[in-house]
């Protein structure tokens, strides 16, 4: 599952079966919210829809409706847009050696493809860890106000983001059929949007109705 927007606030949401490149269940909508997520992920067991697993890209609002609905299904963070976030965060060249050695570490998430190599990788991650934590925990004070907030706060937002993700970060190991990415559907929301965008004079309406019949025919 995975939200894309398009302008004038459009946002589509869209629920699809990986395995038989199938559009389950879709909303057309201006955000991804929680109430509809949630709806949605109720009319999709009401349909009688089997959910064995659900690969997502980690919004709250996307978190917290599966938490709510599906807490027995399977959860697989979405592994690369973990590592594109991280990669974003920490930049190219990483002002501190503790950054340089997060980004080089994070860099190989994407490799890993057996338990062998989780095992190496958490293993470097923790190292990491006990080496830096002292680091990534530096503060600085207002005198005046009493708040205090992270000096280091891109290499500290990535390790945090990876550390709550670790979780449900590899399921896809044990589980051929789960997704260890959203990459299919980005790859889908981008041959839409390119369809899209040969129509750019469409009204509002109208780009809602191209889209309806976009997926209408892509599931035929």
């Amino acid at each position: 599952m995975d939200g894309t927007y398009f302008s004038n606030n459009l946002c589509l949401v869209l629920y699809r079966d990986n395995t038989i490149k199938f559009t389950q269940l879709y909303r057309l909508t201006d955000g991804e919210w929680y109430k509809e997520i949630k709806e949605d992920l109720e009319n999709l067991l009401v349909m009688g829809v089997d959910i064995e697993s659900i690969t997502c890209d980690g919004h709250p609002a996307q978190l917290k409706a599966i938490r709510k609905v599906c807490g027995h299904v399977t959860l697989q963070r979405c592994v690369v847009h973990i590592q594109r976030m991280c990669m974003i965060w920490l930049r190219m060249k990483p002002k501190s050696i503790a950054g340089i050695e997060l980004r080089r570490i994070v860099s190989k998430l994407h490799l890993i493809d057996d338990e062998m190599k989780r095992q190496h990788w958490l293993m470097n991650l923790i190292k990491w860890h006990q080496e830096y934590e002292s680091f990534i925990n530096e503060k600085s004070t207002n005198t005046n106000t009493g708040r205090y907030w992270y000096k280091h706060k891109t290499v500290r937002r990535s390790f945090v983001t990876i550390k709550r993700a670790l979780p449900n970060m590899f399921h896809y190991l044990g589980n051929p059929r789960i997704p260890k990415s959203t990459n299919g559907l980005e790859s889908f929301f981008g041959h839409l949007k390119g369809h899209l965008n040969v129509h750019r004079g469409l009204s509002y309406e109208h780009r809602k109705n191209f889209i309806r019949w976009y997926l209408h025919f892509k599931n035929k």
